[in-house]
């Protein structure tokens, strides 16, 4: 057949894109006159996010059998970071309220400053009440379905002074995001915000425009918001706020109201998550909707908690990593995780800190692109809650004497939201050995961030491989690391 010059024109520019690709996969990246430096919080120890040393590299040999290591490759590259942080909620802000200036300016460079604290960038809010909050409330009349009294009066007290607070230390990279718990009662099949219930179809209309309202509203005050969830926990019947919606009815609602009714009110931009919910379930939600092209295209991602395990089993991680296969152009965020069953005697338990630790490592590892704890802080009973449903949450305030108590959980989330920037790309992290989990990110400025997590009651030393360059590290037993390169 006789090729064209457009053909041929083709032909060569393809060979040259595939030539420069090529050698872009091939390219070595060098570490070898790098400065690691290692931070470290470890179990029996006073190690919390410290610097613990200074290592250099030297060539790598061909590791043993009998050698640890964690292989770190840069230039093979995965899923785009946006962020970590946590949920500010009433009872947050309430909490916050009670604490002495000084305690509070505190408490917010802990969370929002890297150099200070942890650099949290992410910030999920209730859409009215939820179980962490000391009353329950809507911001309309019984009964209003046009929506005529609605104000957000409420928030302007607590609320909303503590989130403009933390936008201002986070500055451009804030990612605010906001969930409902349950629609006002009168548009439920139960007459109530509590014990689940669904929402009844003639008000579809009405409860989508809340969501416009309750935007504009928070985005009058100054608050930008960045994206929403369309229901916290769709399949679970709570004695707290809650609402059921099937896939088929989660599916329905966003692309029959809530998805035409933001793009009609000039925020078609907002960030829409589905689910909302744990693991376990989160393959056949996102079937049901993302097969549908009409709701497809309203959704940015997948949002998921880590309750599945609530009976004692396993955390599901491979059902993130399924999602991620079927549906490679949608976001995954973890949006809310919390050590359940609060008791003070448990404050400093390791193990709440590793959980978060493990979590982390596995979800990033399966393509999660954030992770957002719940209550950013809580006072000593775990709470305020209106229906007694105490948790902790990373920092404890005590009310009594306005001191603040930082647990292991506040750590392990630092290693990793401290040291990873937004727009970070995952890189391949594997560690040859099951004691170890590890997951890698490559900073915007050429930085790597590499996290260990030791699950052994030994003191492991492994090799750090990256490229052709290795170095030697010891860490201790229970001990989560960064190691920054």
């Amino acid at each position: 057949m006789k090729k064209t010059a457009t053909t041929v024109l083709l032909m060569v520019s393809f060979f040259v894109f595939s030539q420069q690709k090529n050698k872009t996969e091939n390219k070595i990246f060098s570490v070898k006159d790098r400065i690691i430096s290692i931070y470290t919080s470890a179990y029996s120890t006073n190690l919390r996010l410290t610097k613990t040393d200074n290592l250099t590299f030297s060539d790598l040999k061909q590791p043993l059998e009998t050698q640890v290591c964690v292989f770190v490759n840069p230039n093979k590259t995965f899923q785009t970071f946006l962020g970590i942080g946590g949920a500010i909620t009433d009872a947050s802000s309430e909490v916050f309220a009670k604490l002495p200036q000084n305690k509070q300016q505190e408490l917010l460079e802990a969370y929002y400053s890297k150099d200070k604290g942890i650099g949290y960038t992410l910030i999920r809010t209730n859409i009215h009440s939820c179980d962490f909050s000391s009353d329950m409330y809507t911001y309309v009349s019984e009964g209003d379905a046009e929506l005529k009294t609605f104000n957000i009066d409420h928030d302007k007290k607590f609320r909303i002074p503590l989130i403009k607070k933390a936008l201002g230390l986070i500055g451009k990279e804030a990612s605010l995001y906001v969930s409902p718990w349950s629609p006002p009662a009168f548009m439920k099949d139960n007459g109530s915000m509590l014990k689940g219930g669904k929402l009844l179809p003639e008000f579809y209309q009405s409860w989508a425009n809340y969501y416009v309202k309750f935007i504009n509203s928070y985005q009058k005050e100054g608050i930008p918001v960045w994206g929403l969830t369309i229901q916290n926990e769709p399949m679970a019947v709570q004695k707290w706020e809650s609402c059921i919606y099937t896939a088929e009815d989660e599916r329905d609602f966003l692309k029959n109201y809530l998805g035409p009714t933001l793009k009609k009110a000039g925020l078609g931009d907002k960030k829409i998550t589905i689910w909302d919910h744990n693991r376990d379930l989160m393959s056949q939600r996102a079937s049901e909707i993302l097969d549908d092209p009409e709701a497809n295209k309203y959704v940015w991602g997948i949002g998921f908690h880590w309750y599945e395990n609530w009976s004692g089993g396993e955390m599901m991680f491979e059902n993130v990593g399924k999602v991620q296969e079927m549906y490679p152009n949608k976001n995954l965020l973890f949006t809310e995780g919390c050590v359940e069953k609060f008791d003070d005697l448990k404050y400093q338990l390791w193990k709440n800190g590793e959980r978060y630790g493990k979590s982390m490592i596995n979800d990033f590892n399966n393509g999660t692109v954030g992770w957002t704890d719940w209550n950013i802080l809580l006072d000593e009973n775990g709470g305020p809650n209106h229906v007694q449903n105490f948790c902790f949450s990373p920092i404890h305030a005590d009310t009594k004497t306005g001191e603040l108590i930082y647990t292991p959980s506040y750590y392990f989330i630092g290693h990793f939201s401290k040291f990873i920037d937004k727009g970070a790309k995952r890189i391949s992290s594997v560690a040859s050995r099951s004691q170890l989990l590890t997951t890698s990110f490559l900073n915007n400025d050429g930085k790597v961030v590499t996290i260990v997590l030791n699950q052994s009651n030994k003191k492991i030393t492994y090799n750090l491989c990256v490229g052709t360059s290795s170095t030697e590290v010891s860490i201790l037993p229970f001990a989560i690391q960064t190691l920054v390169y």
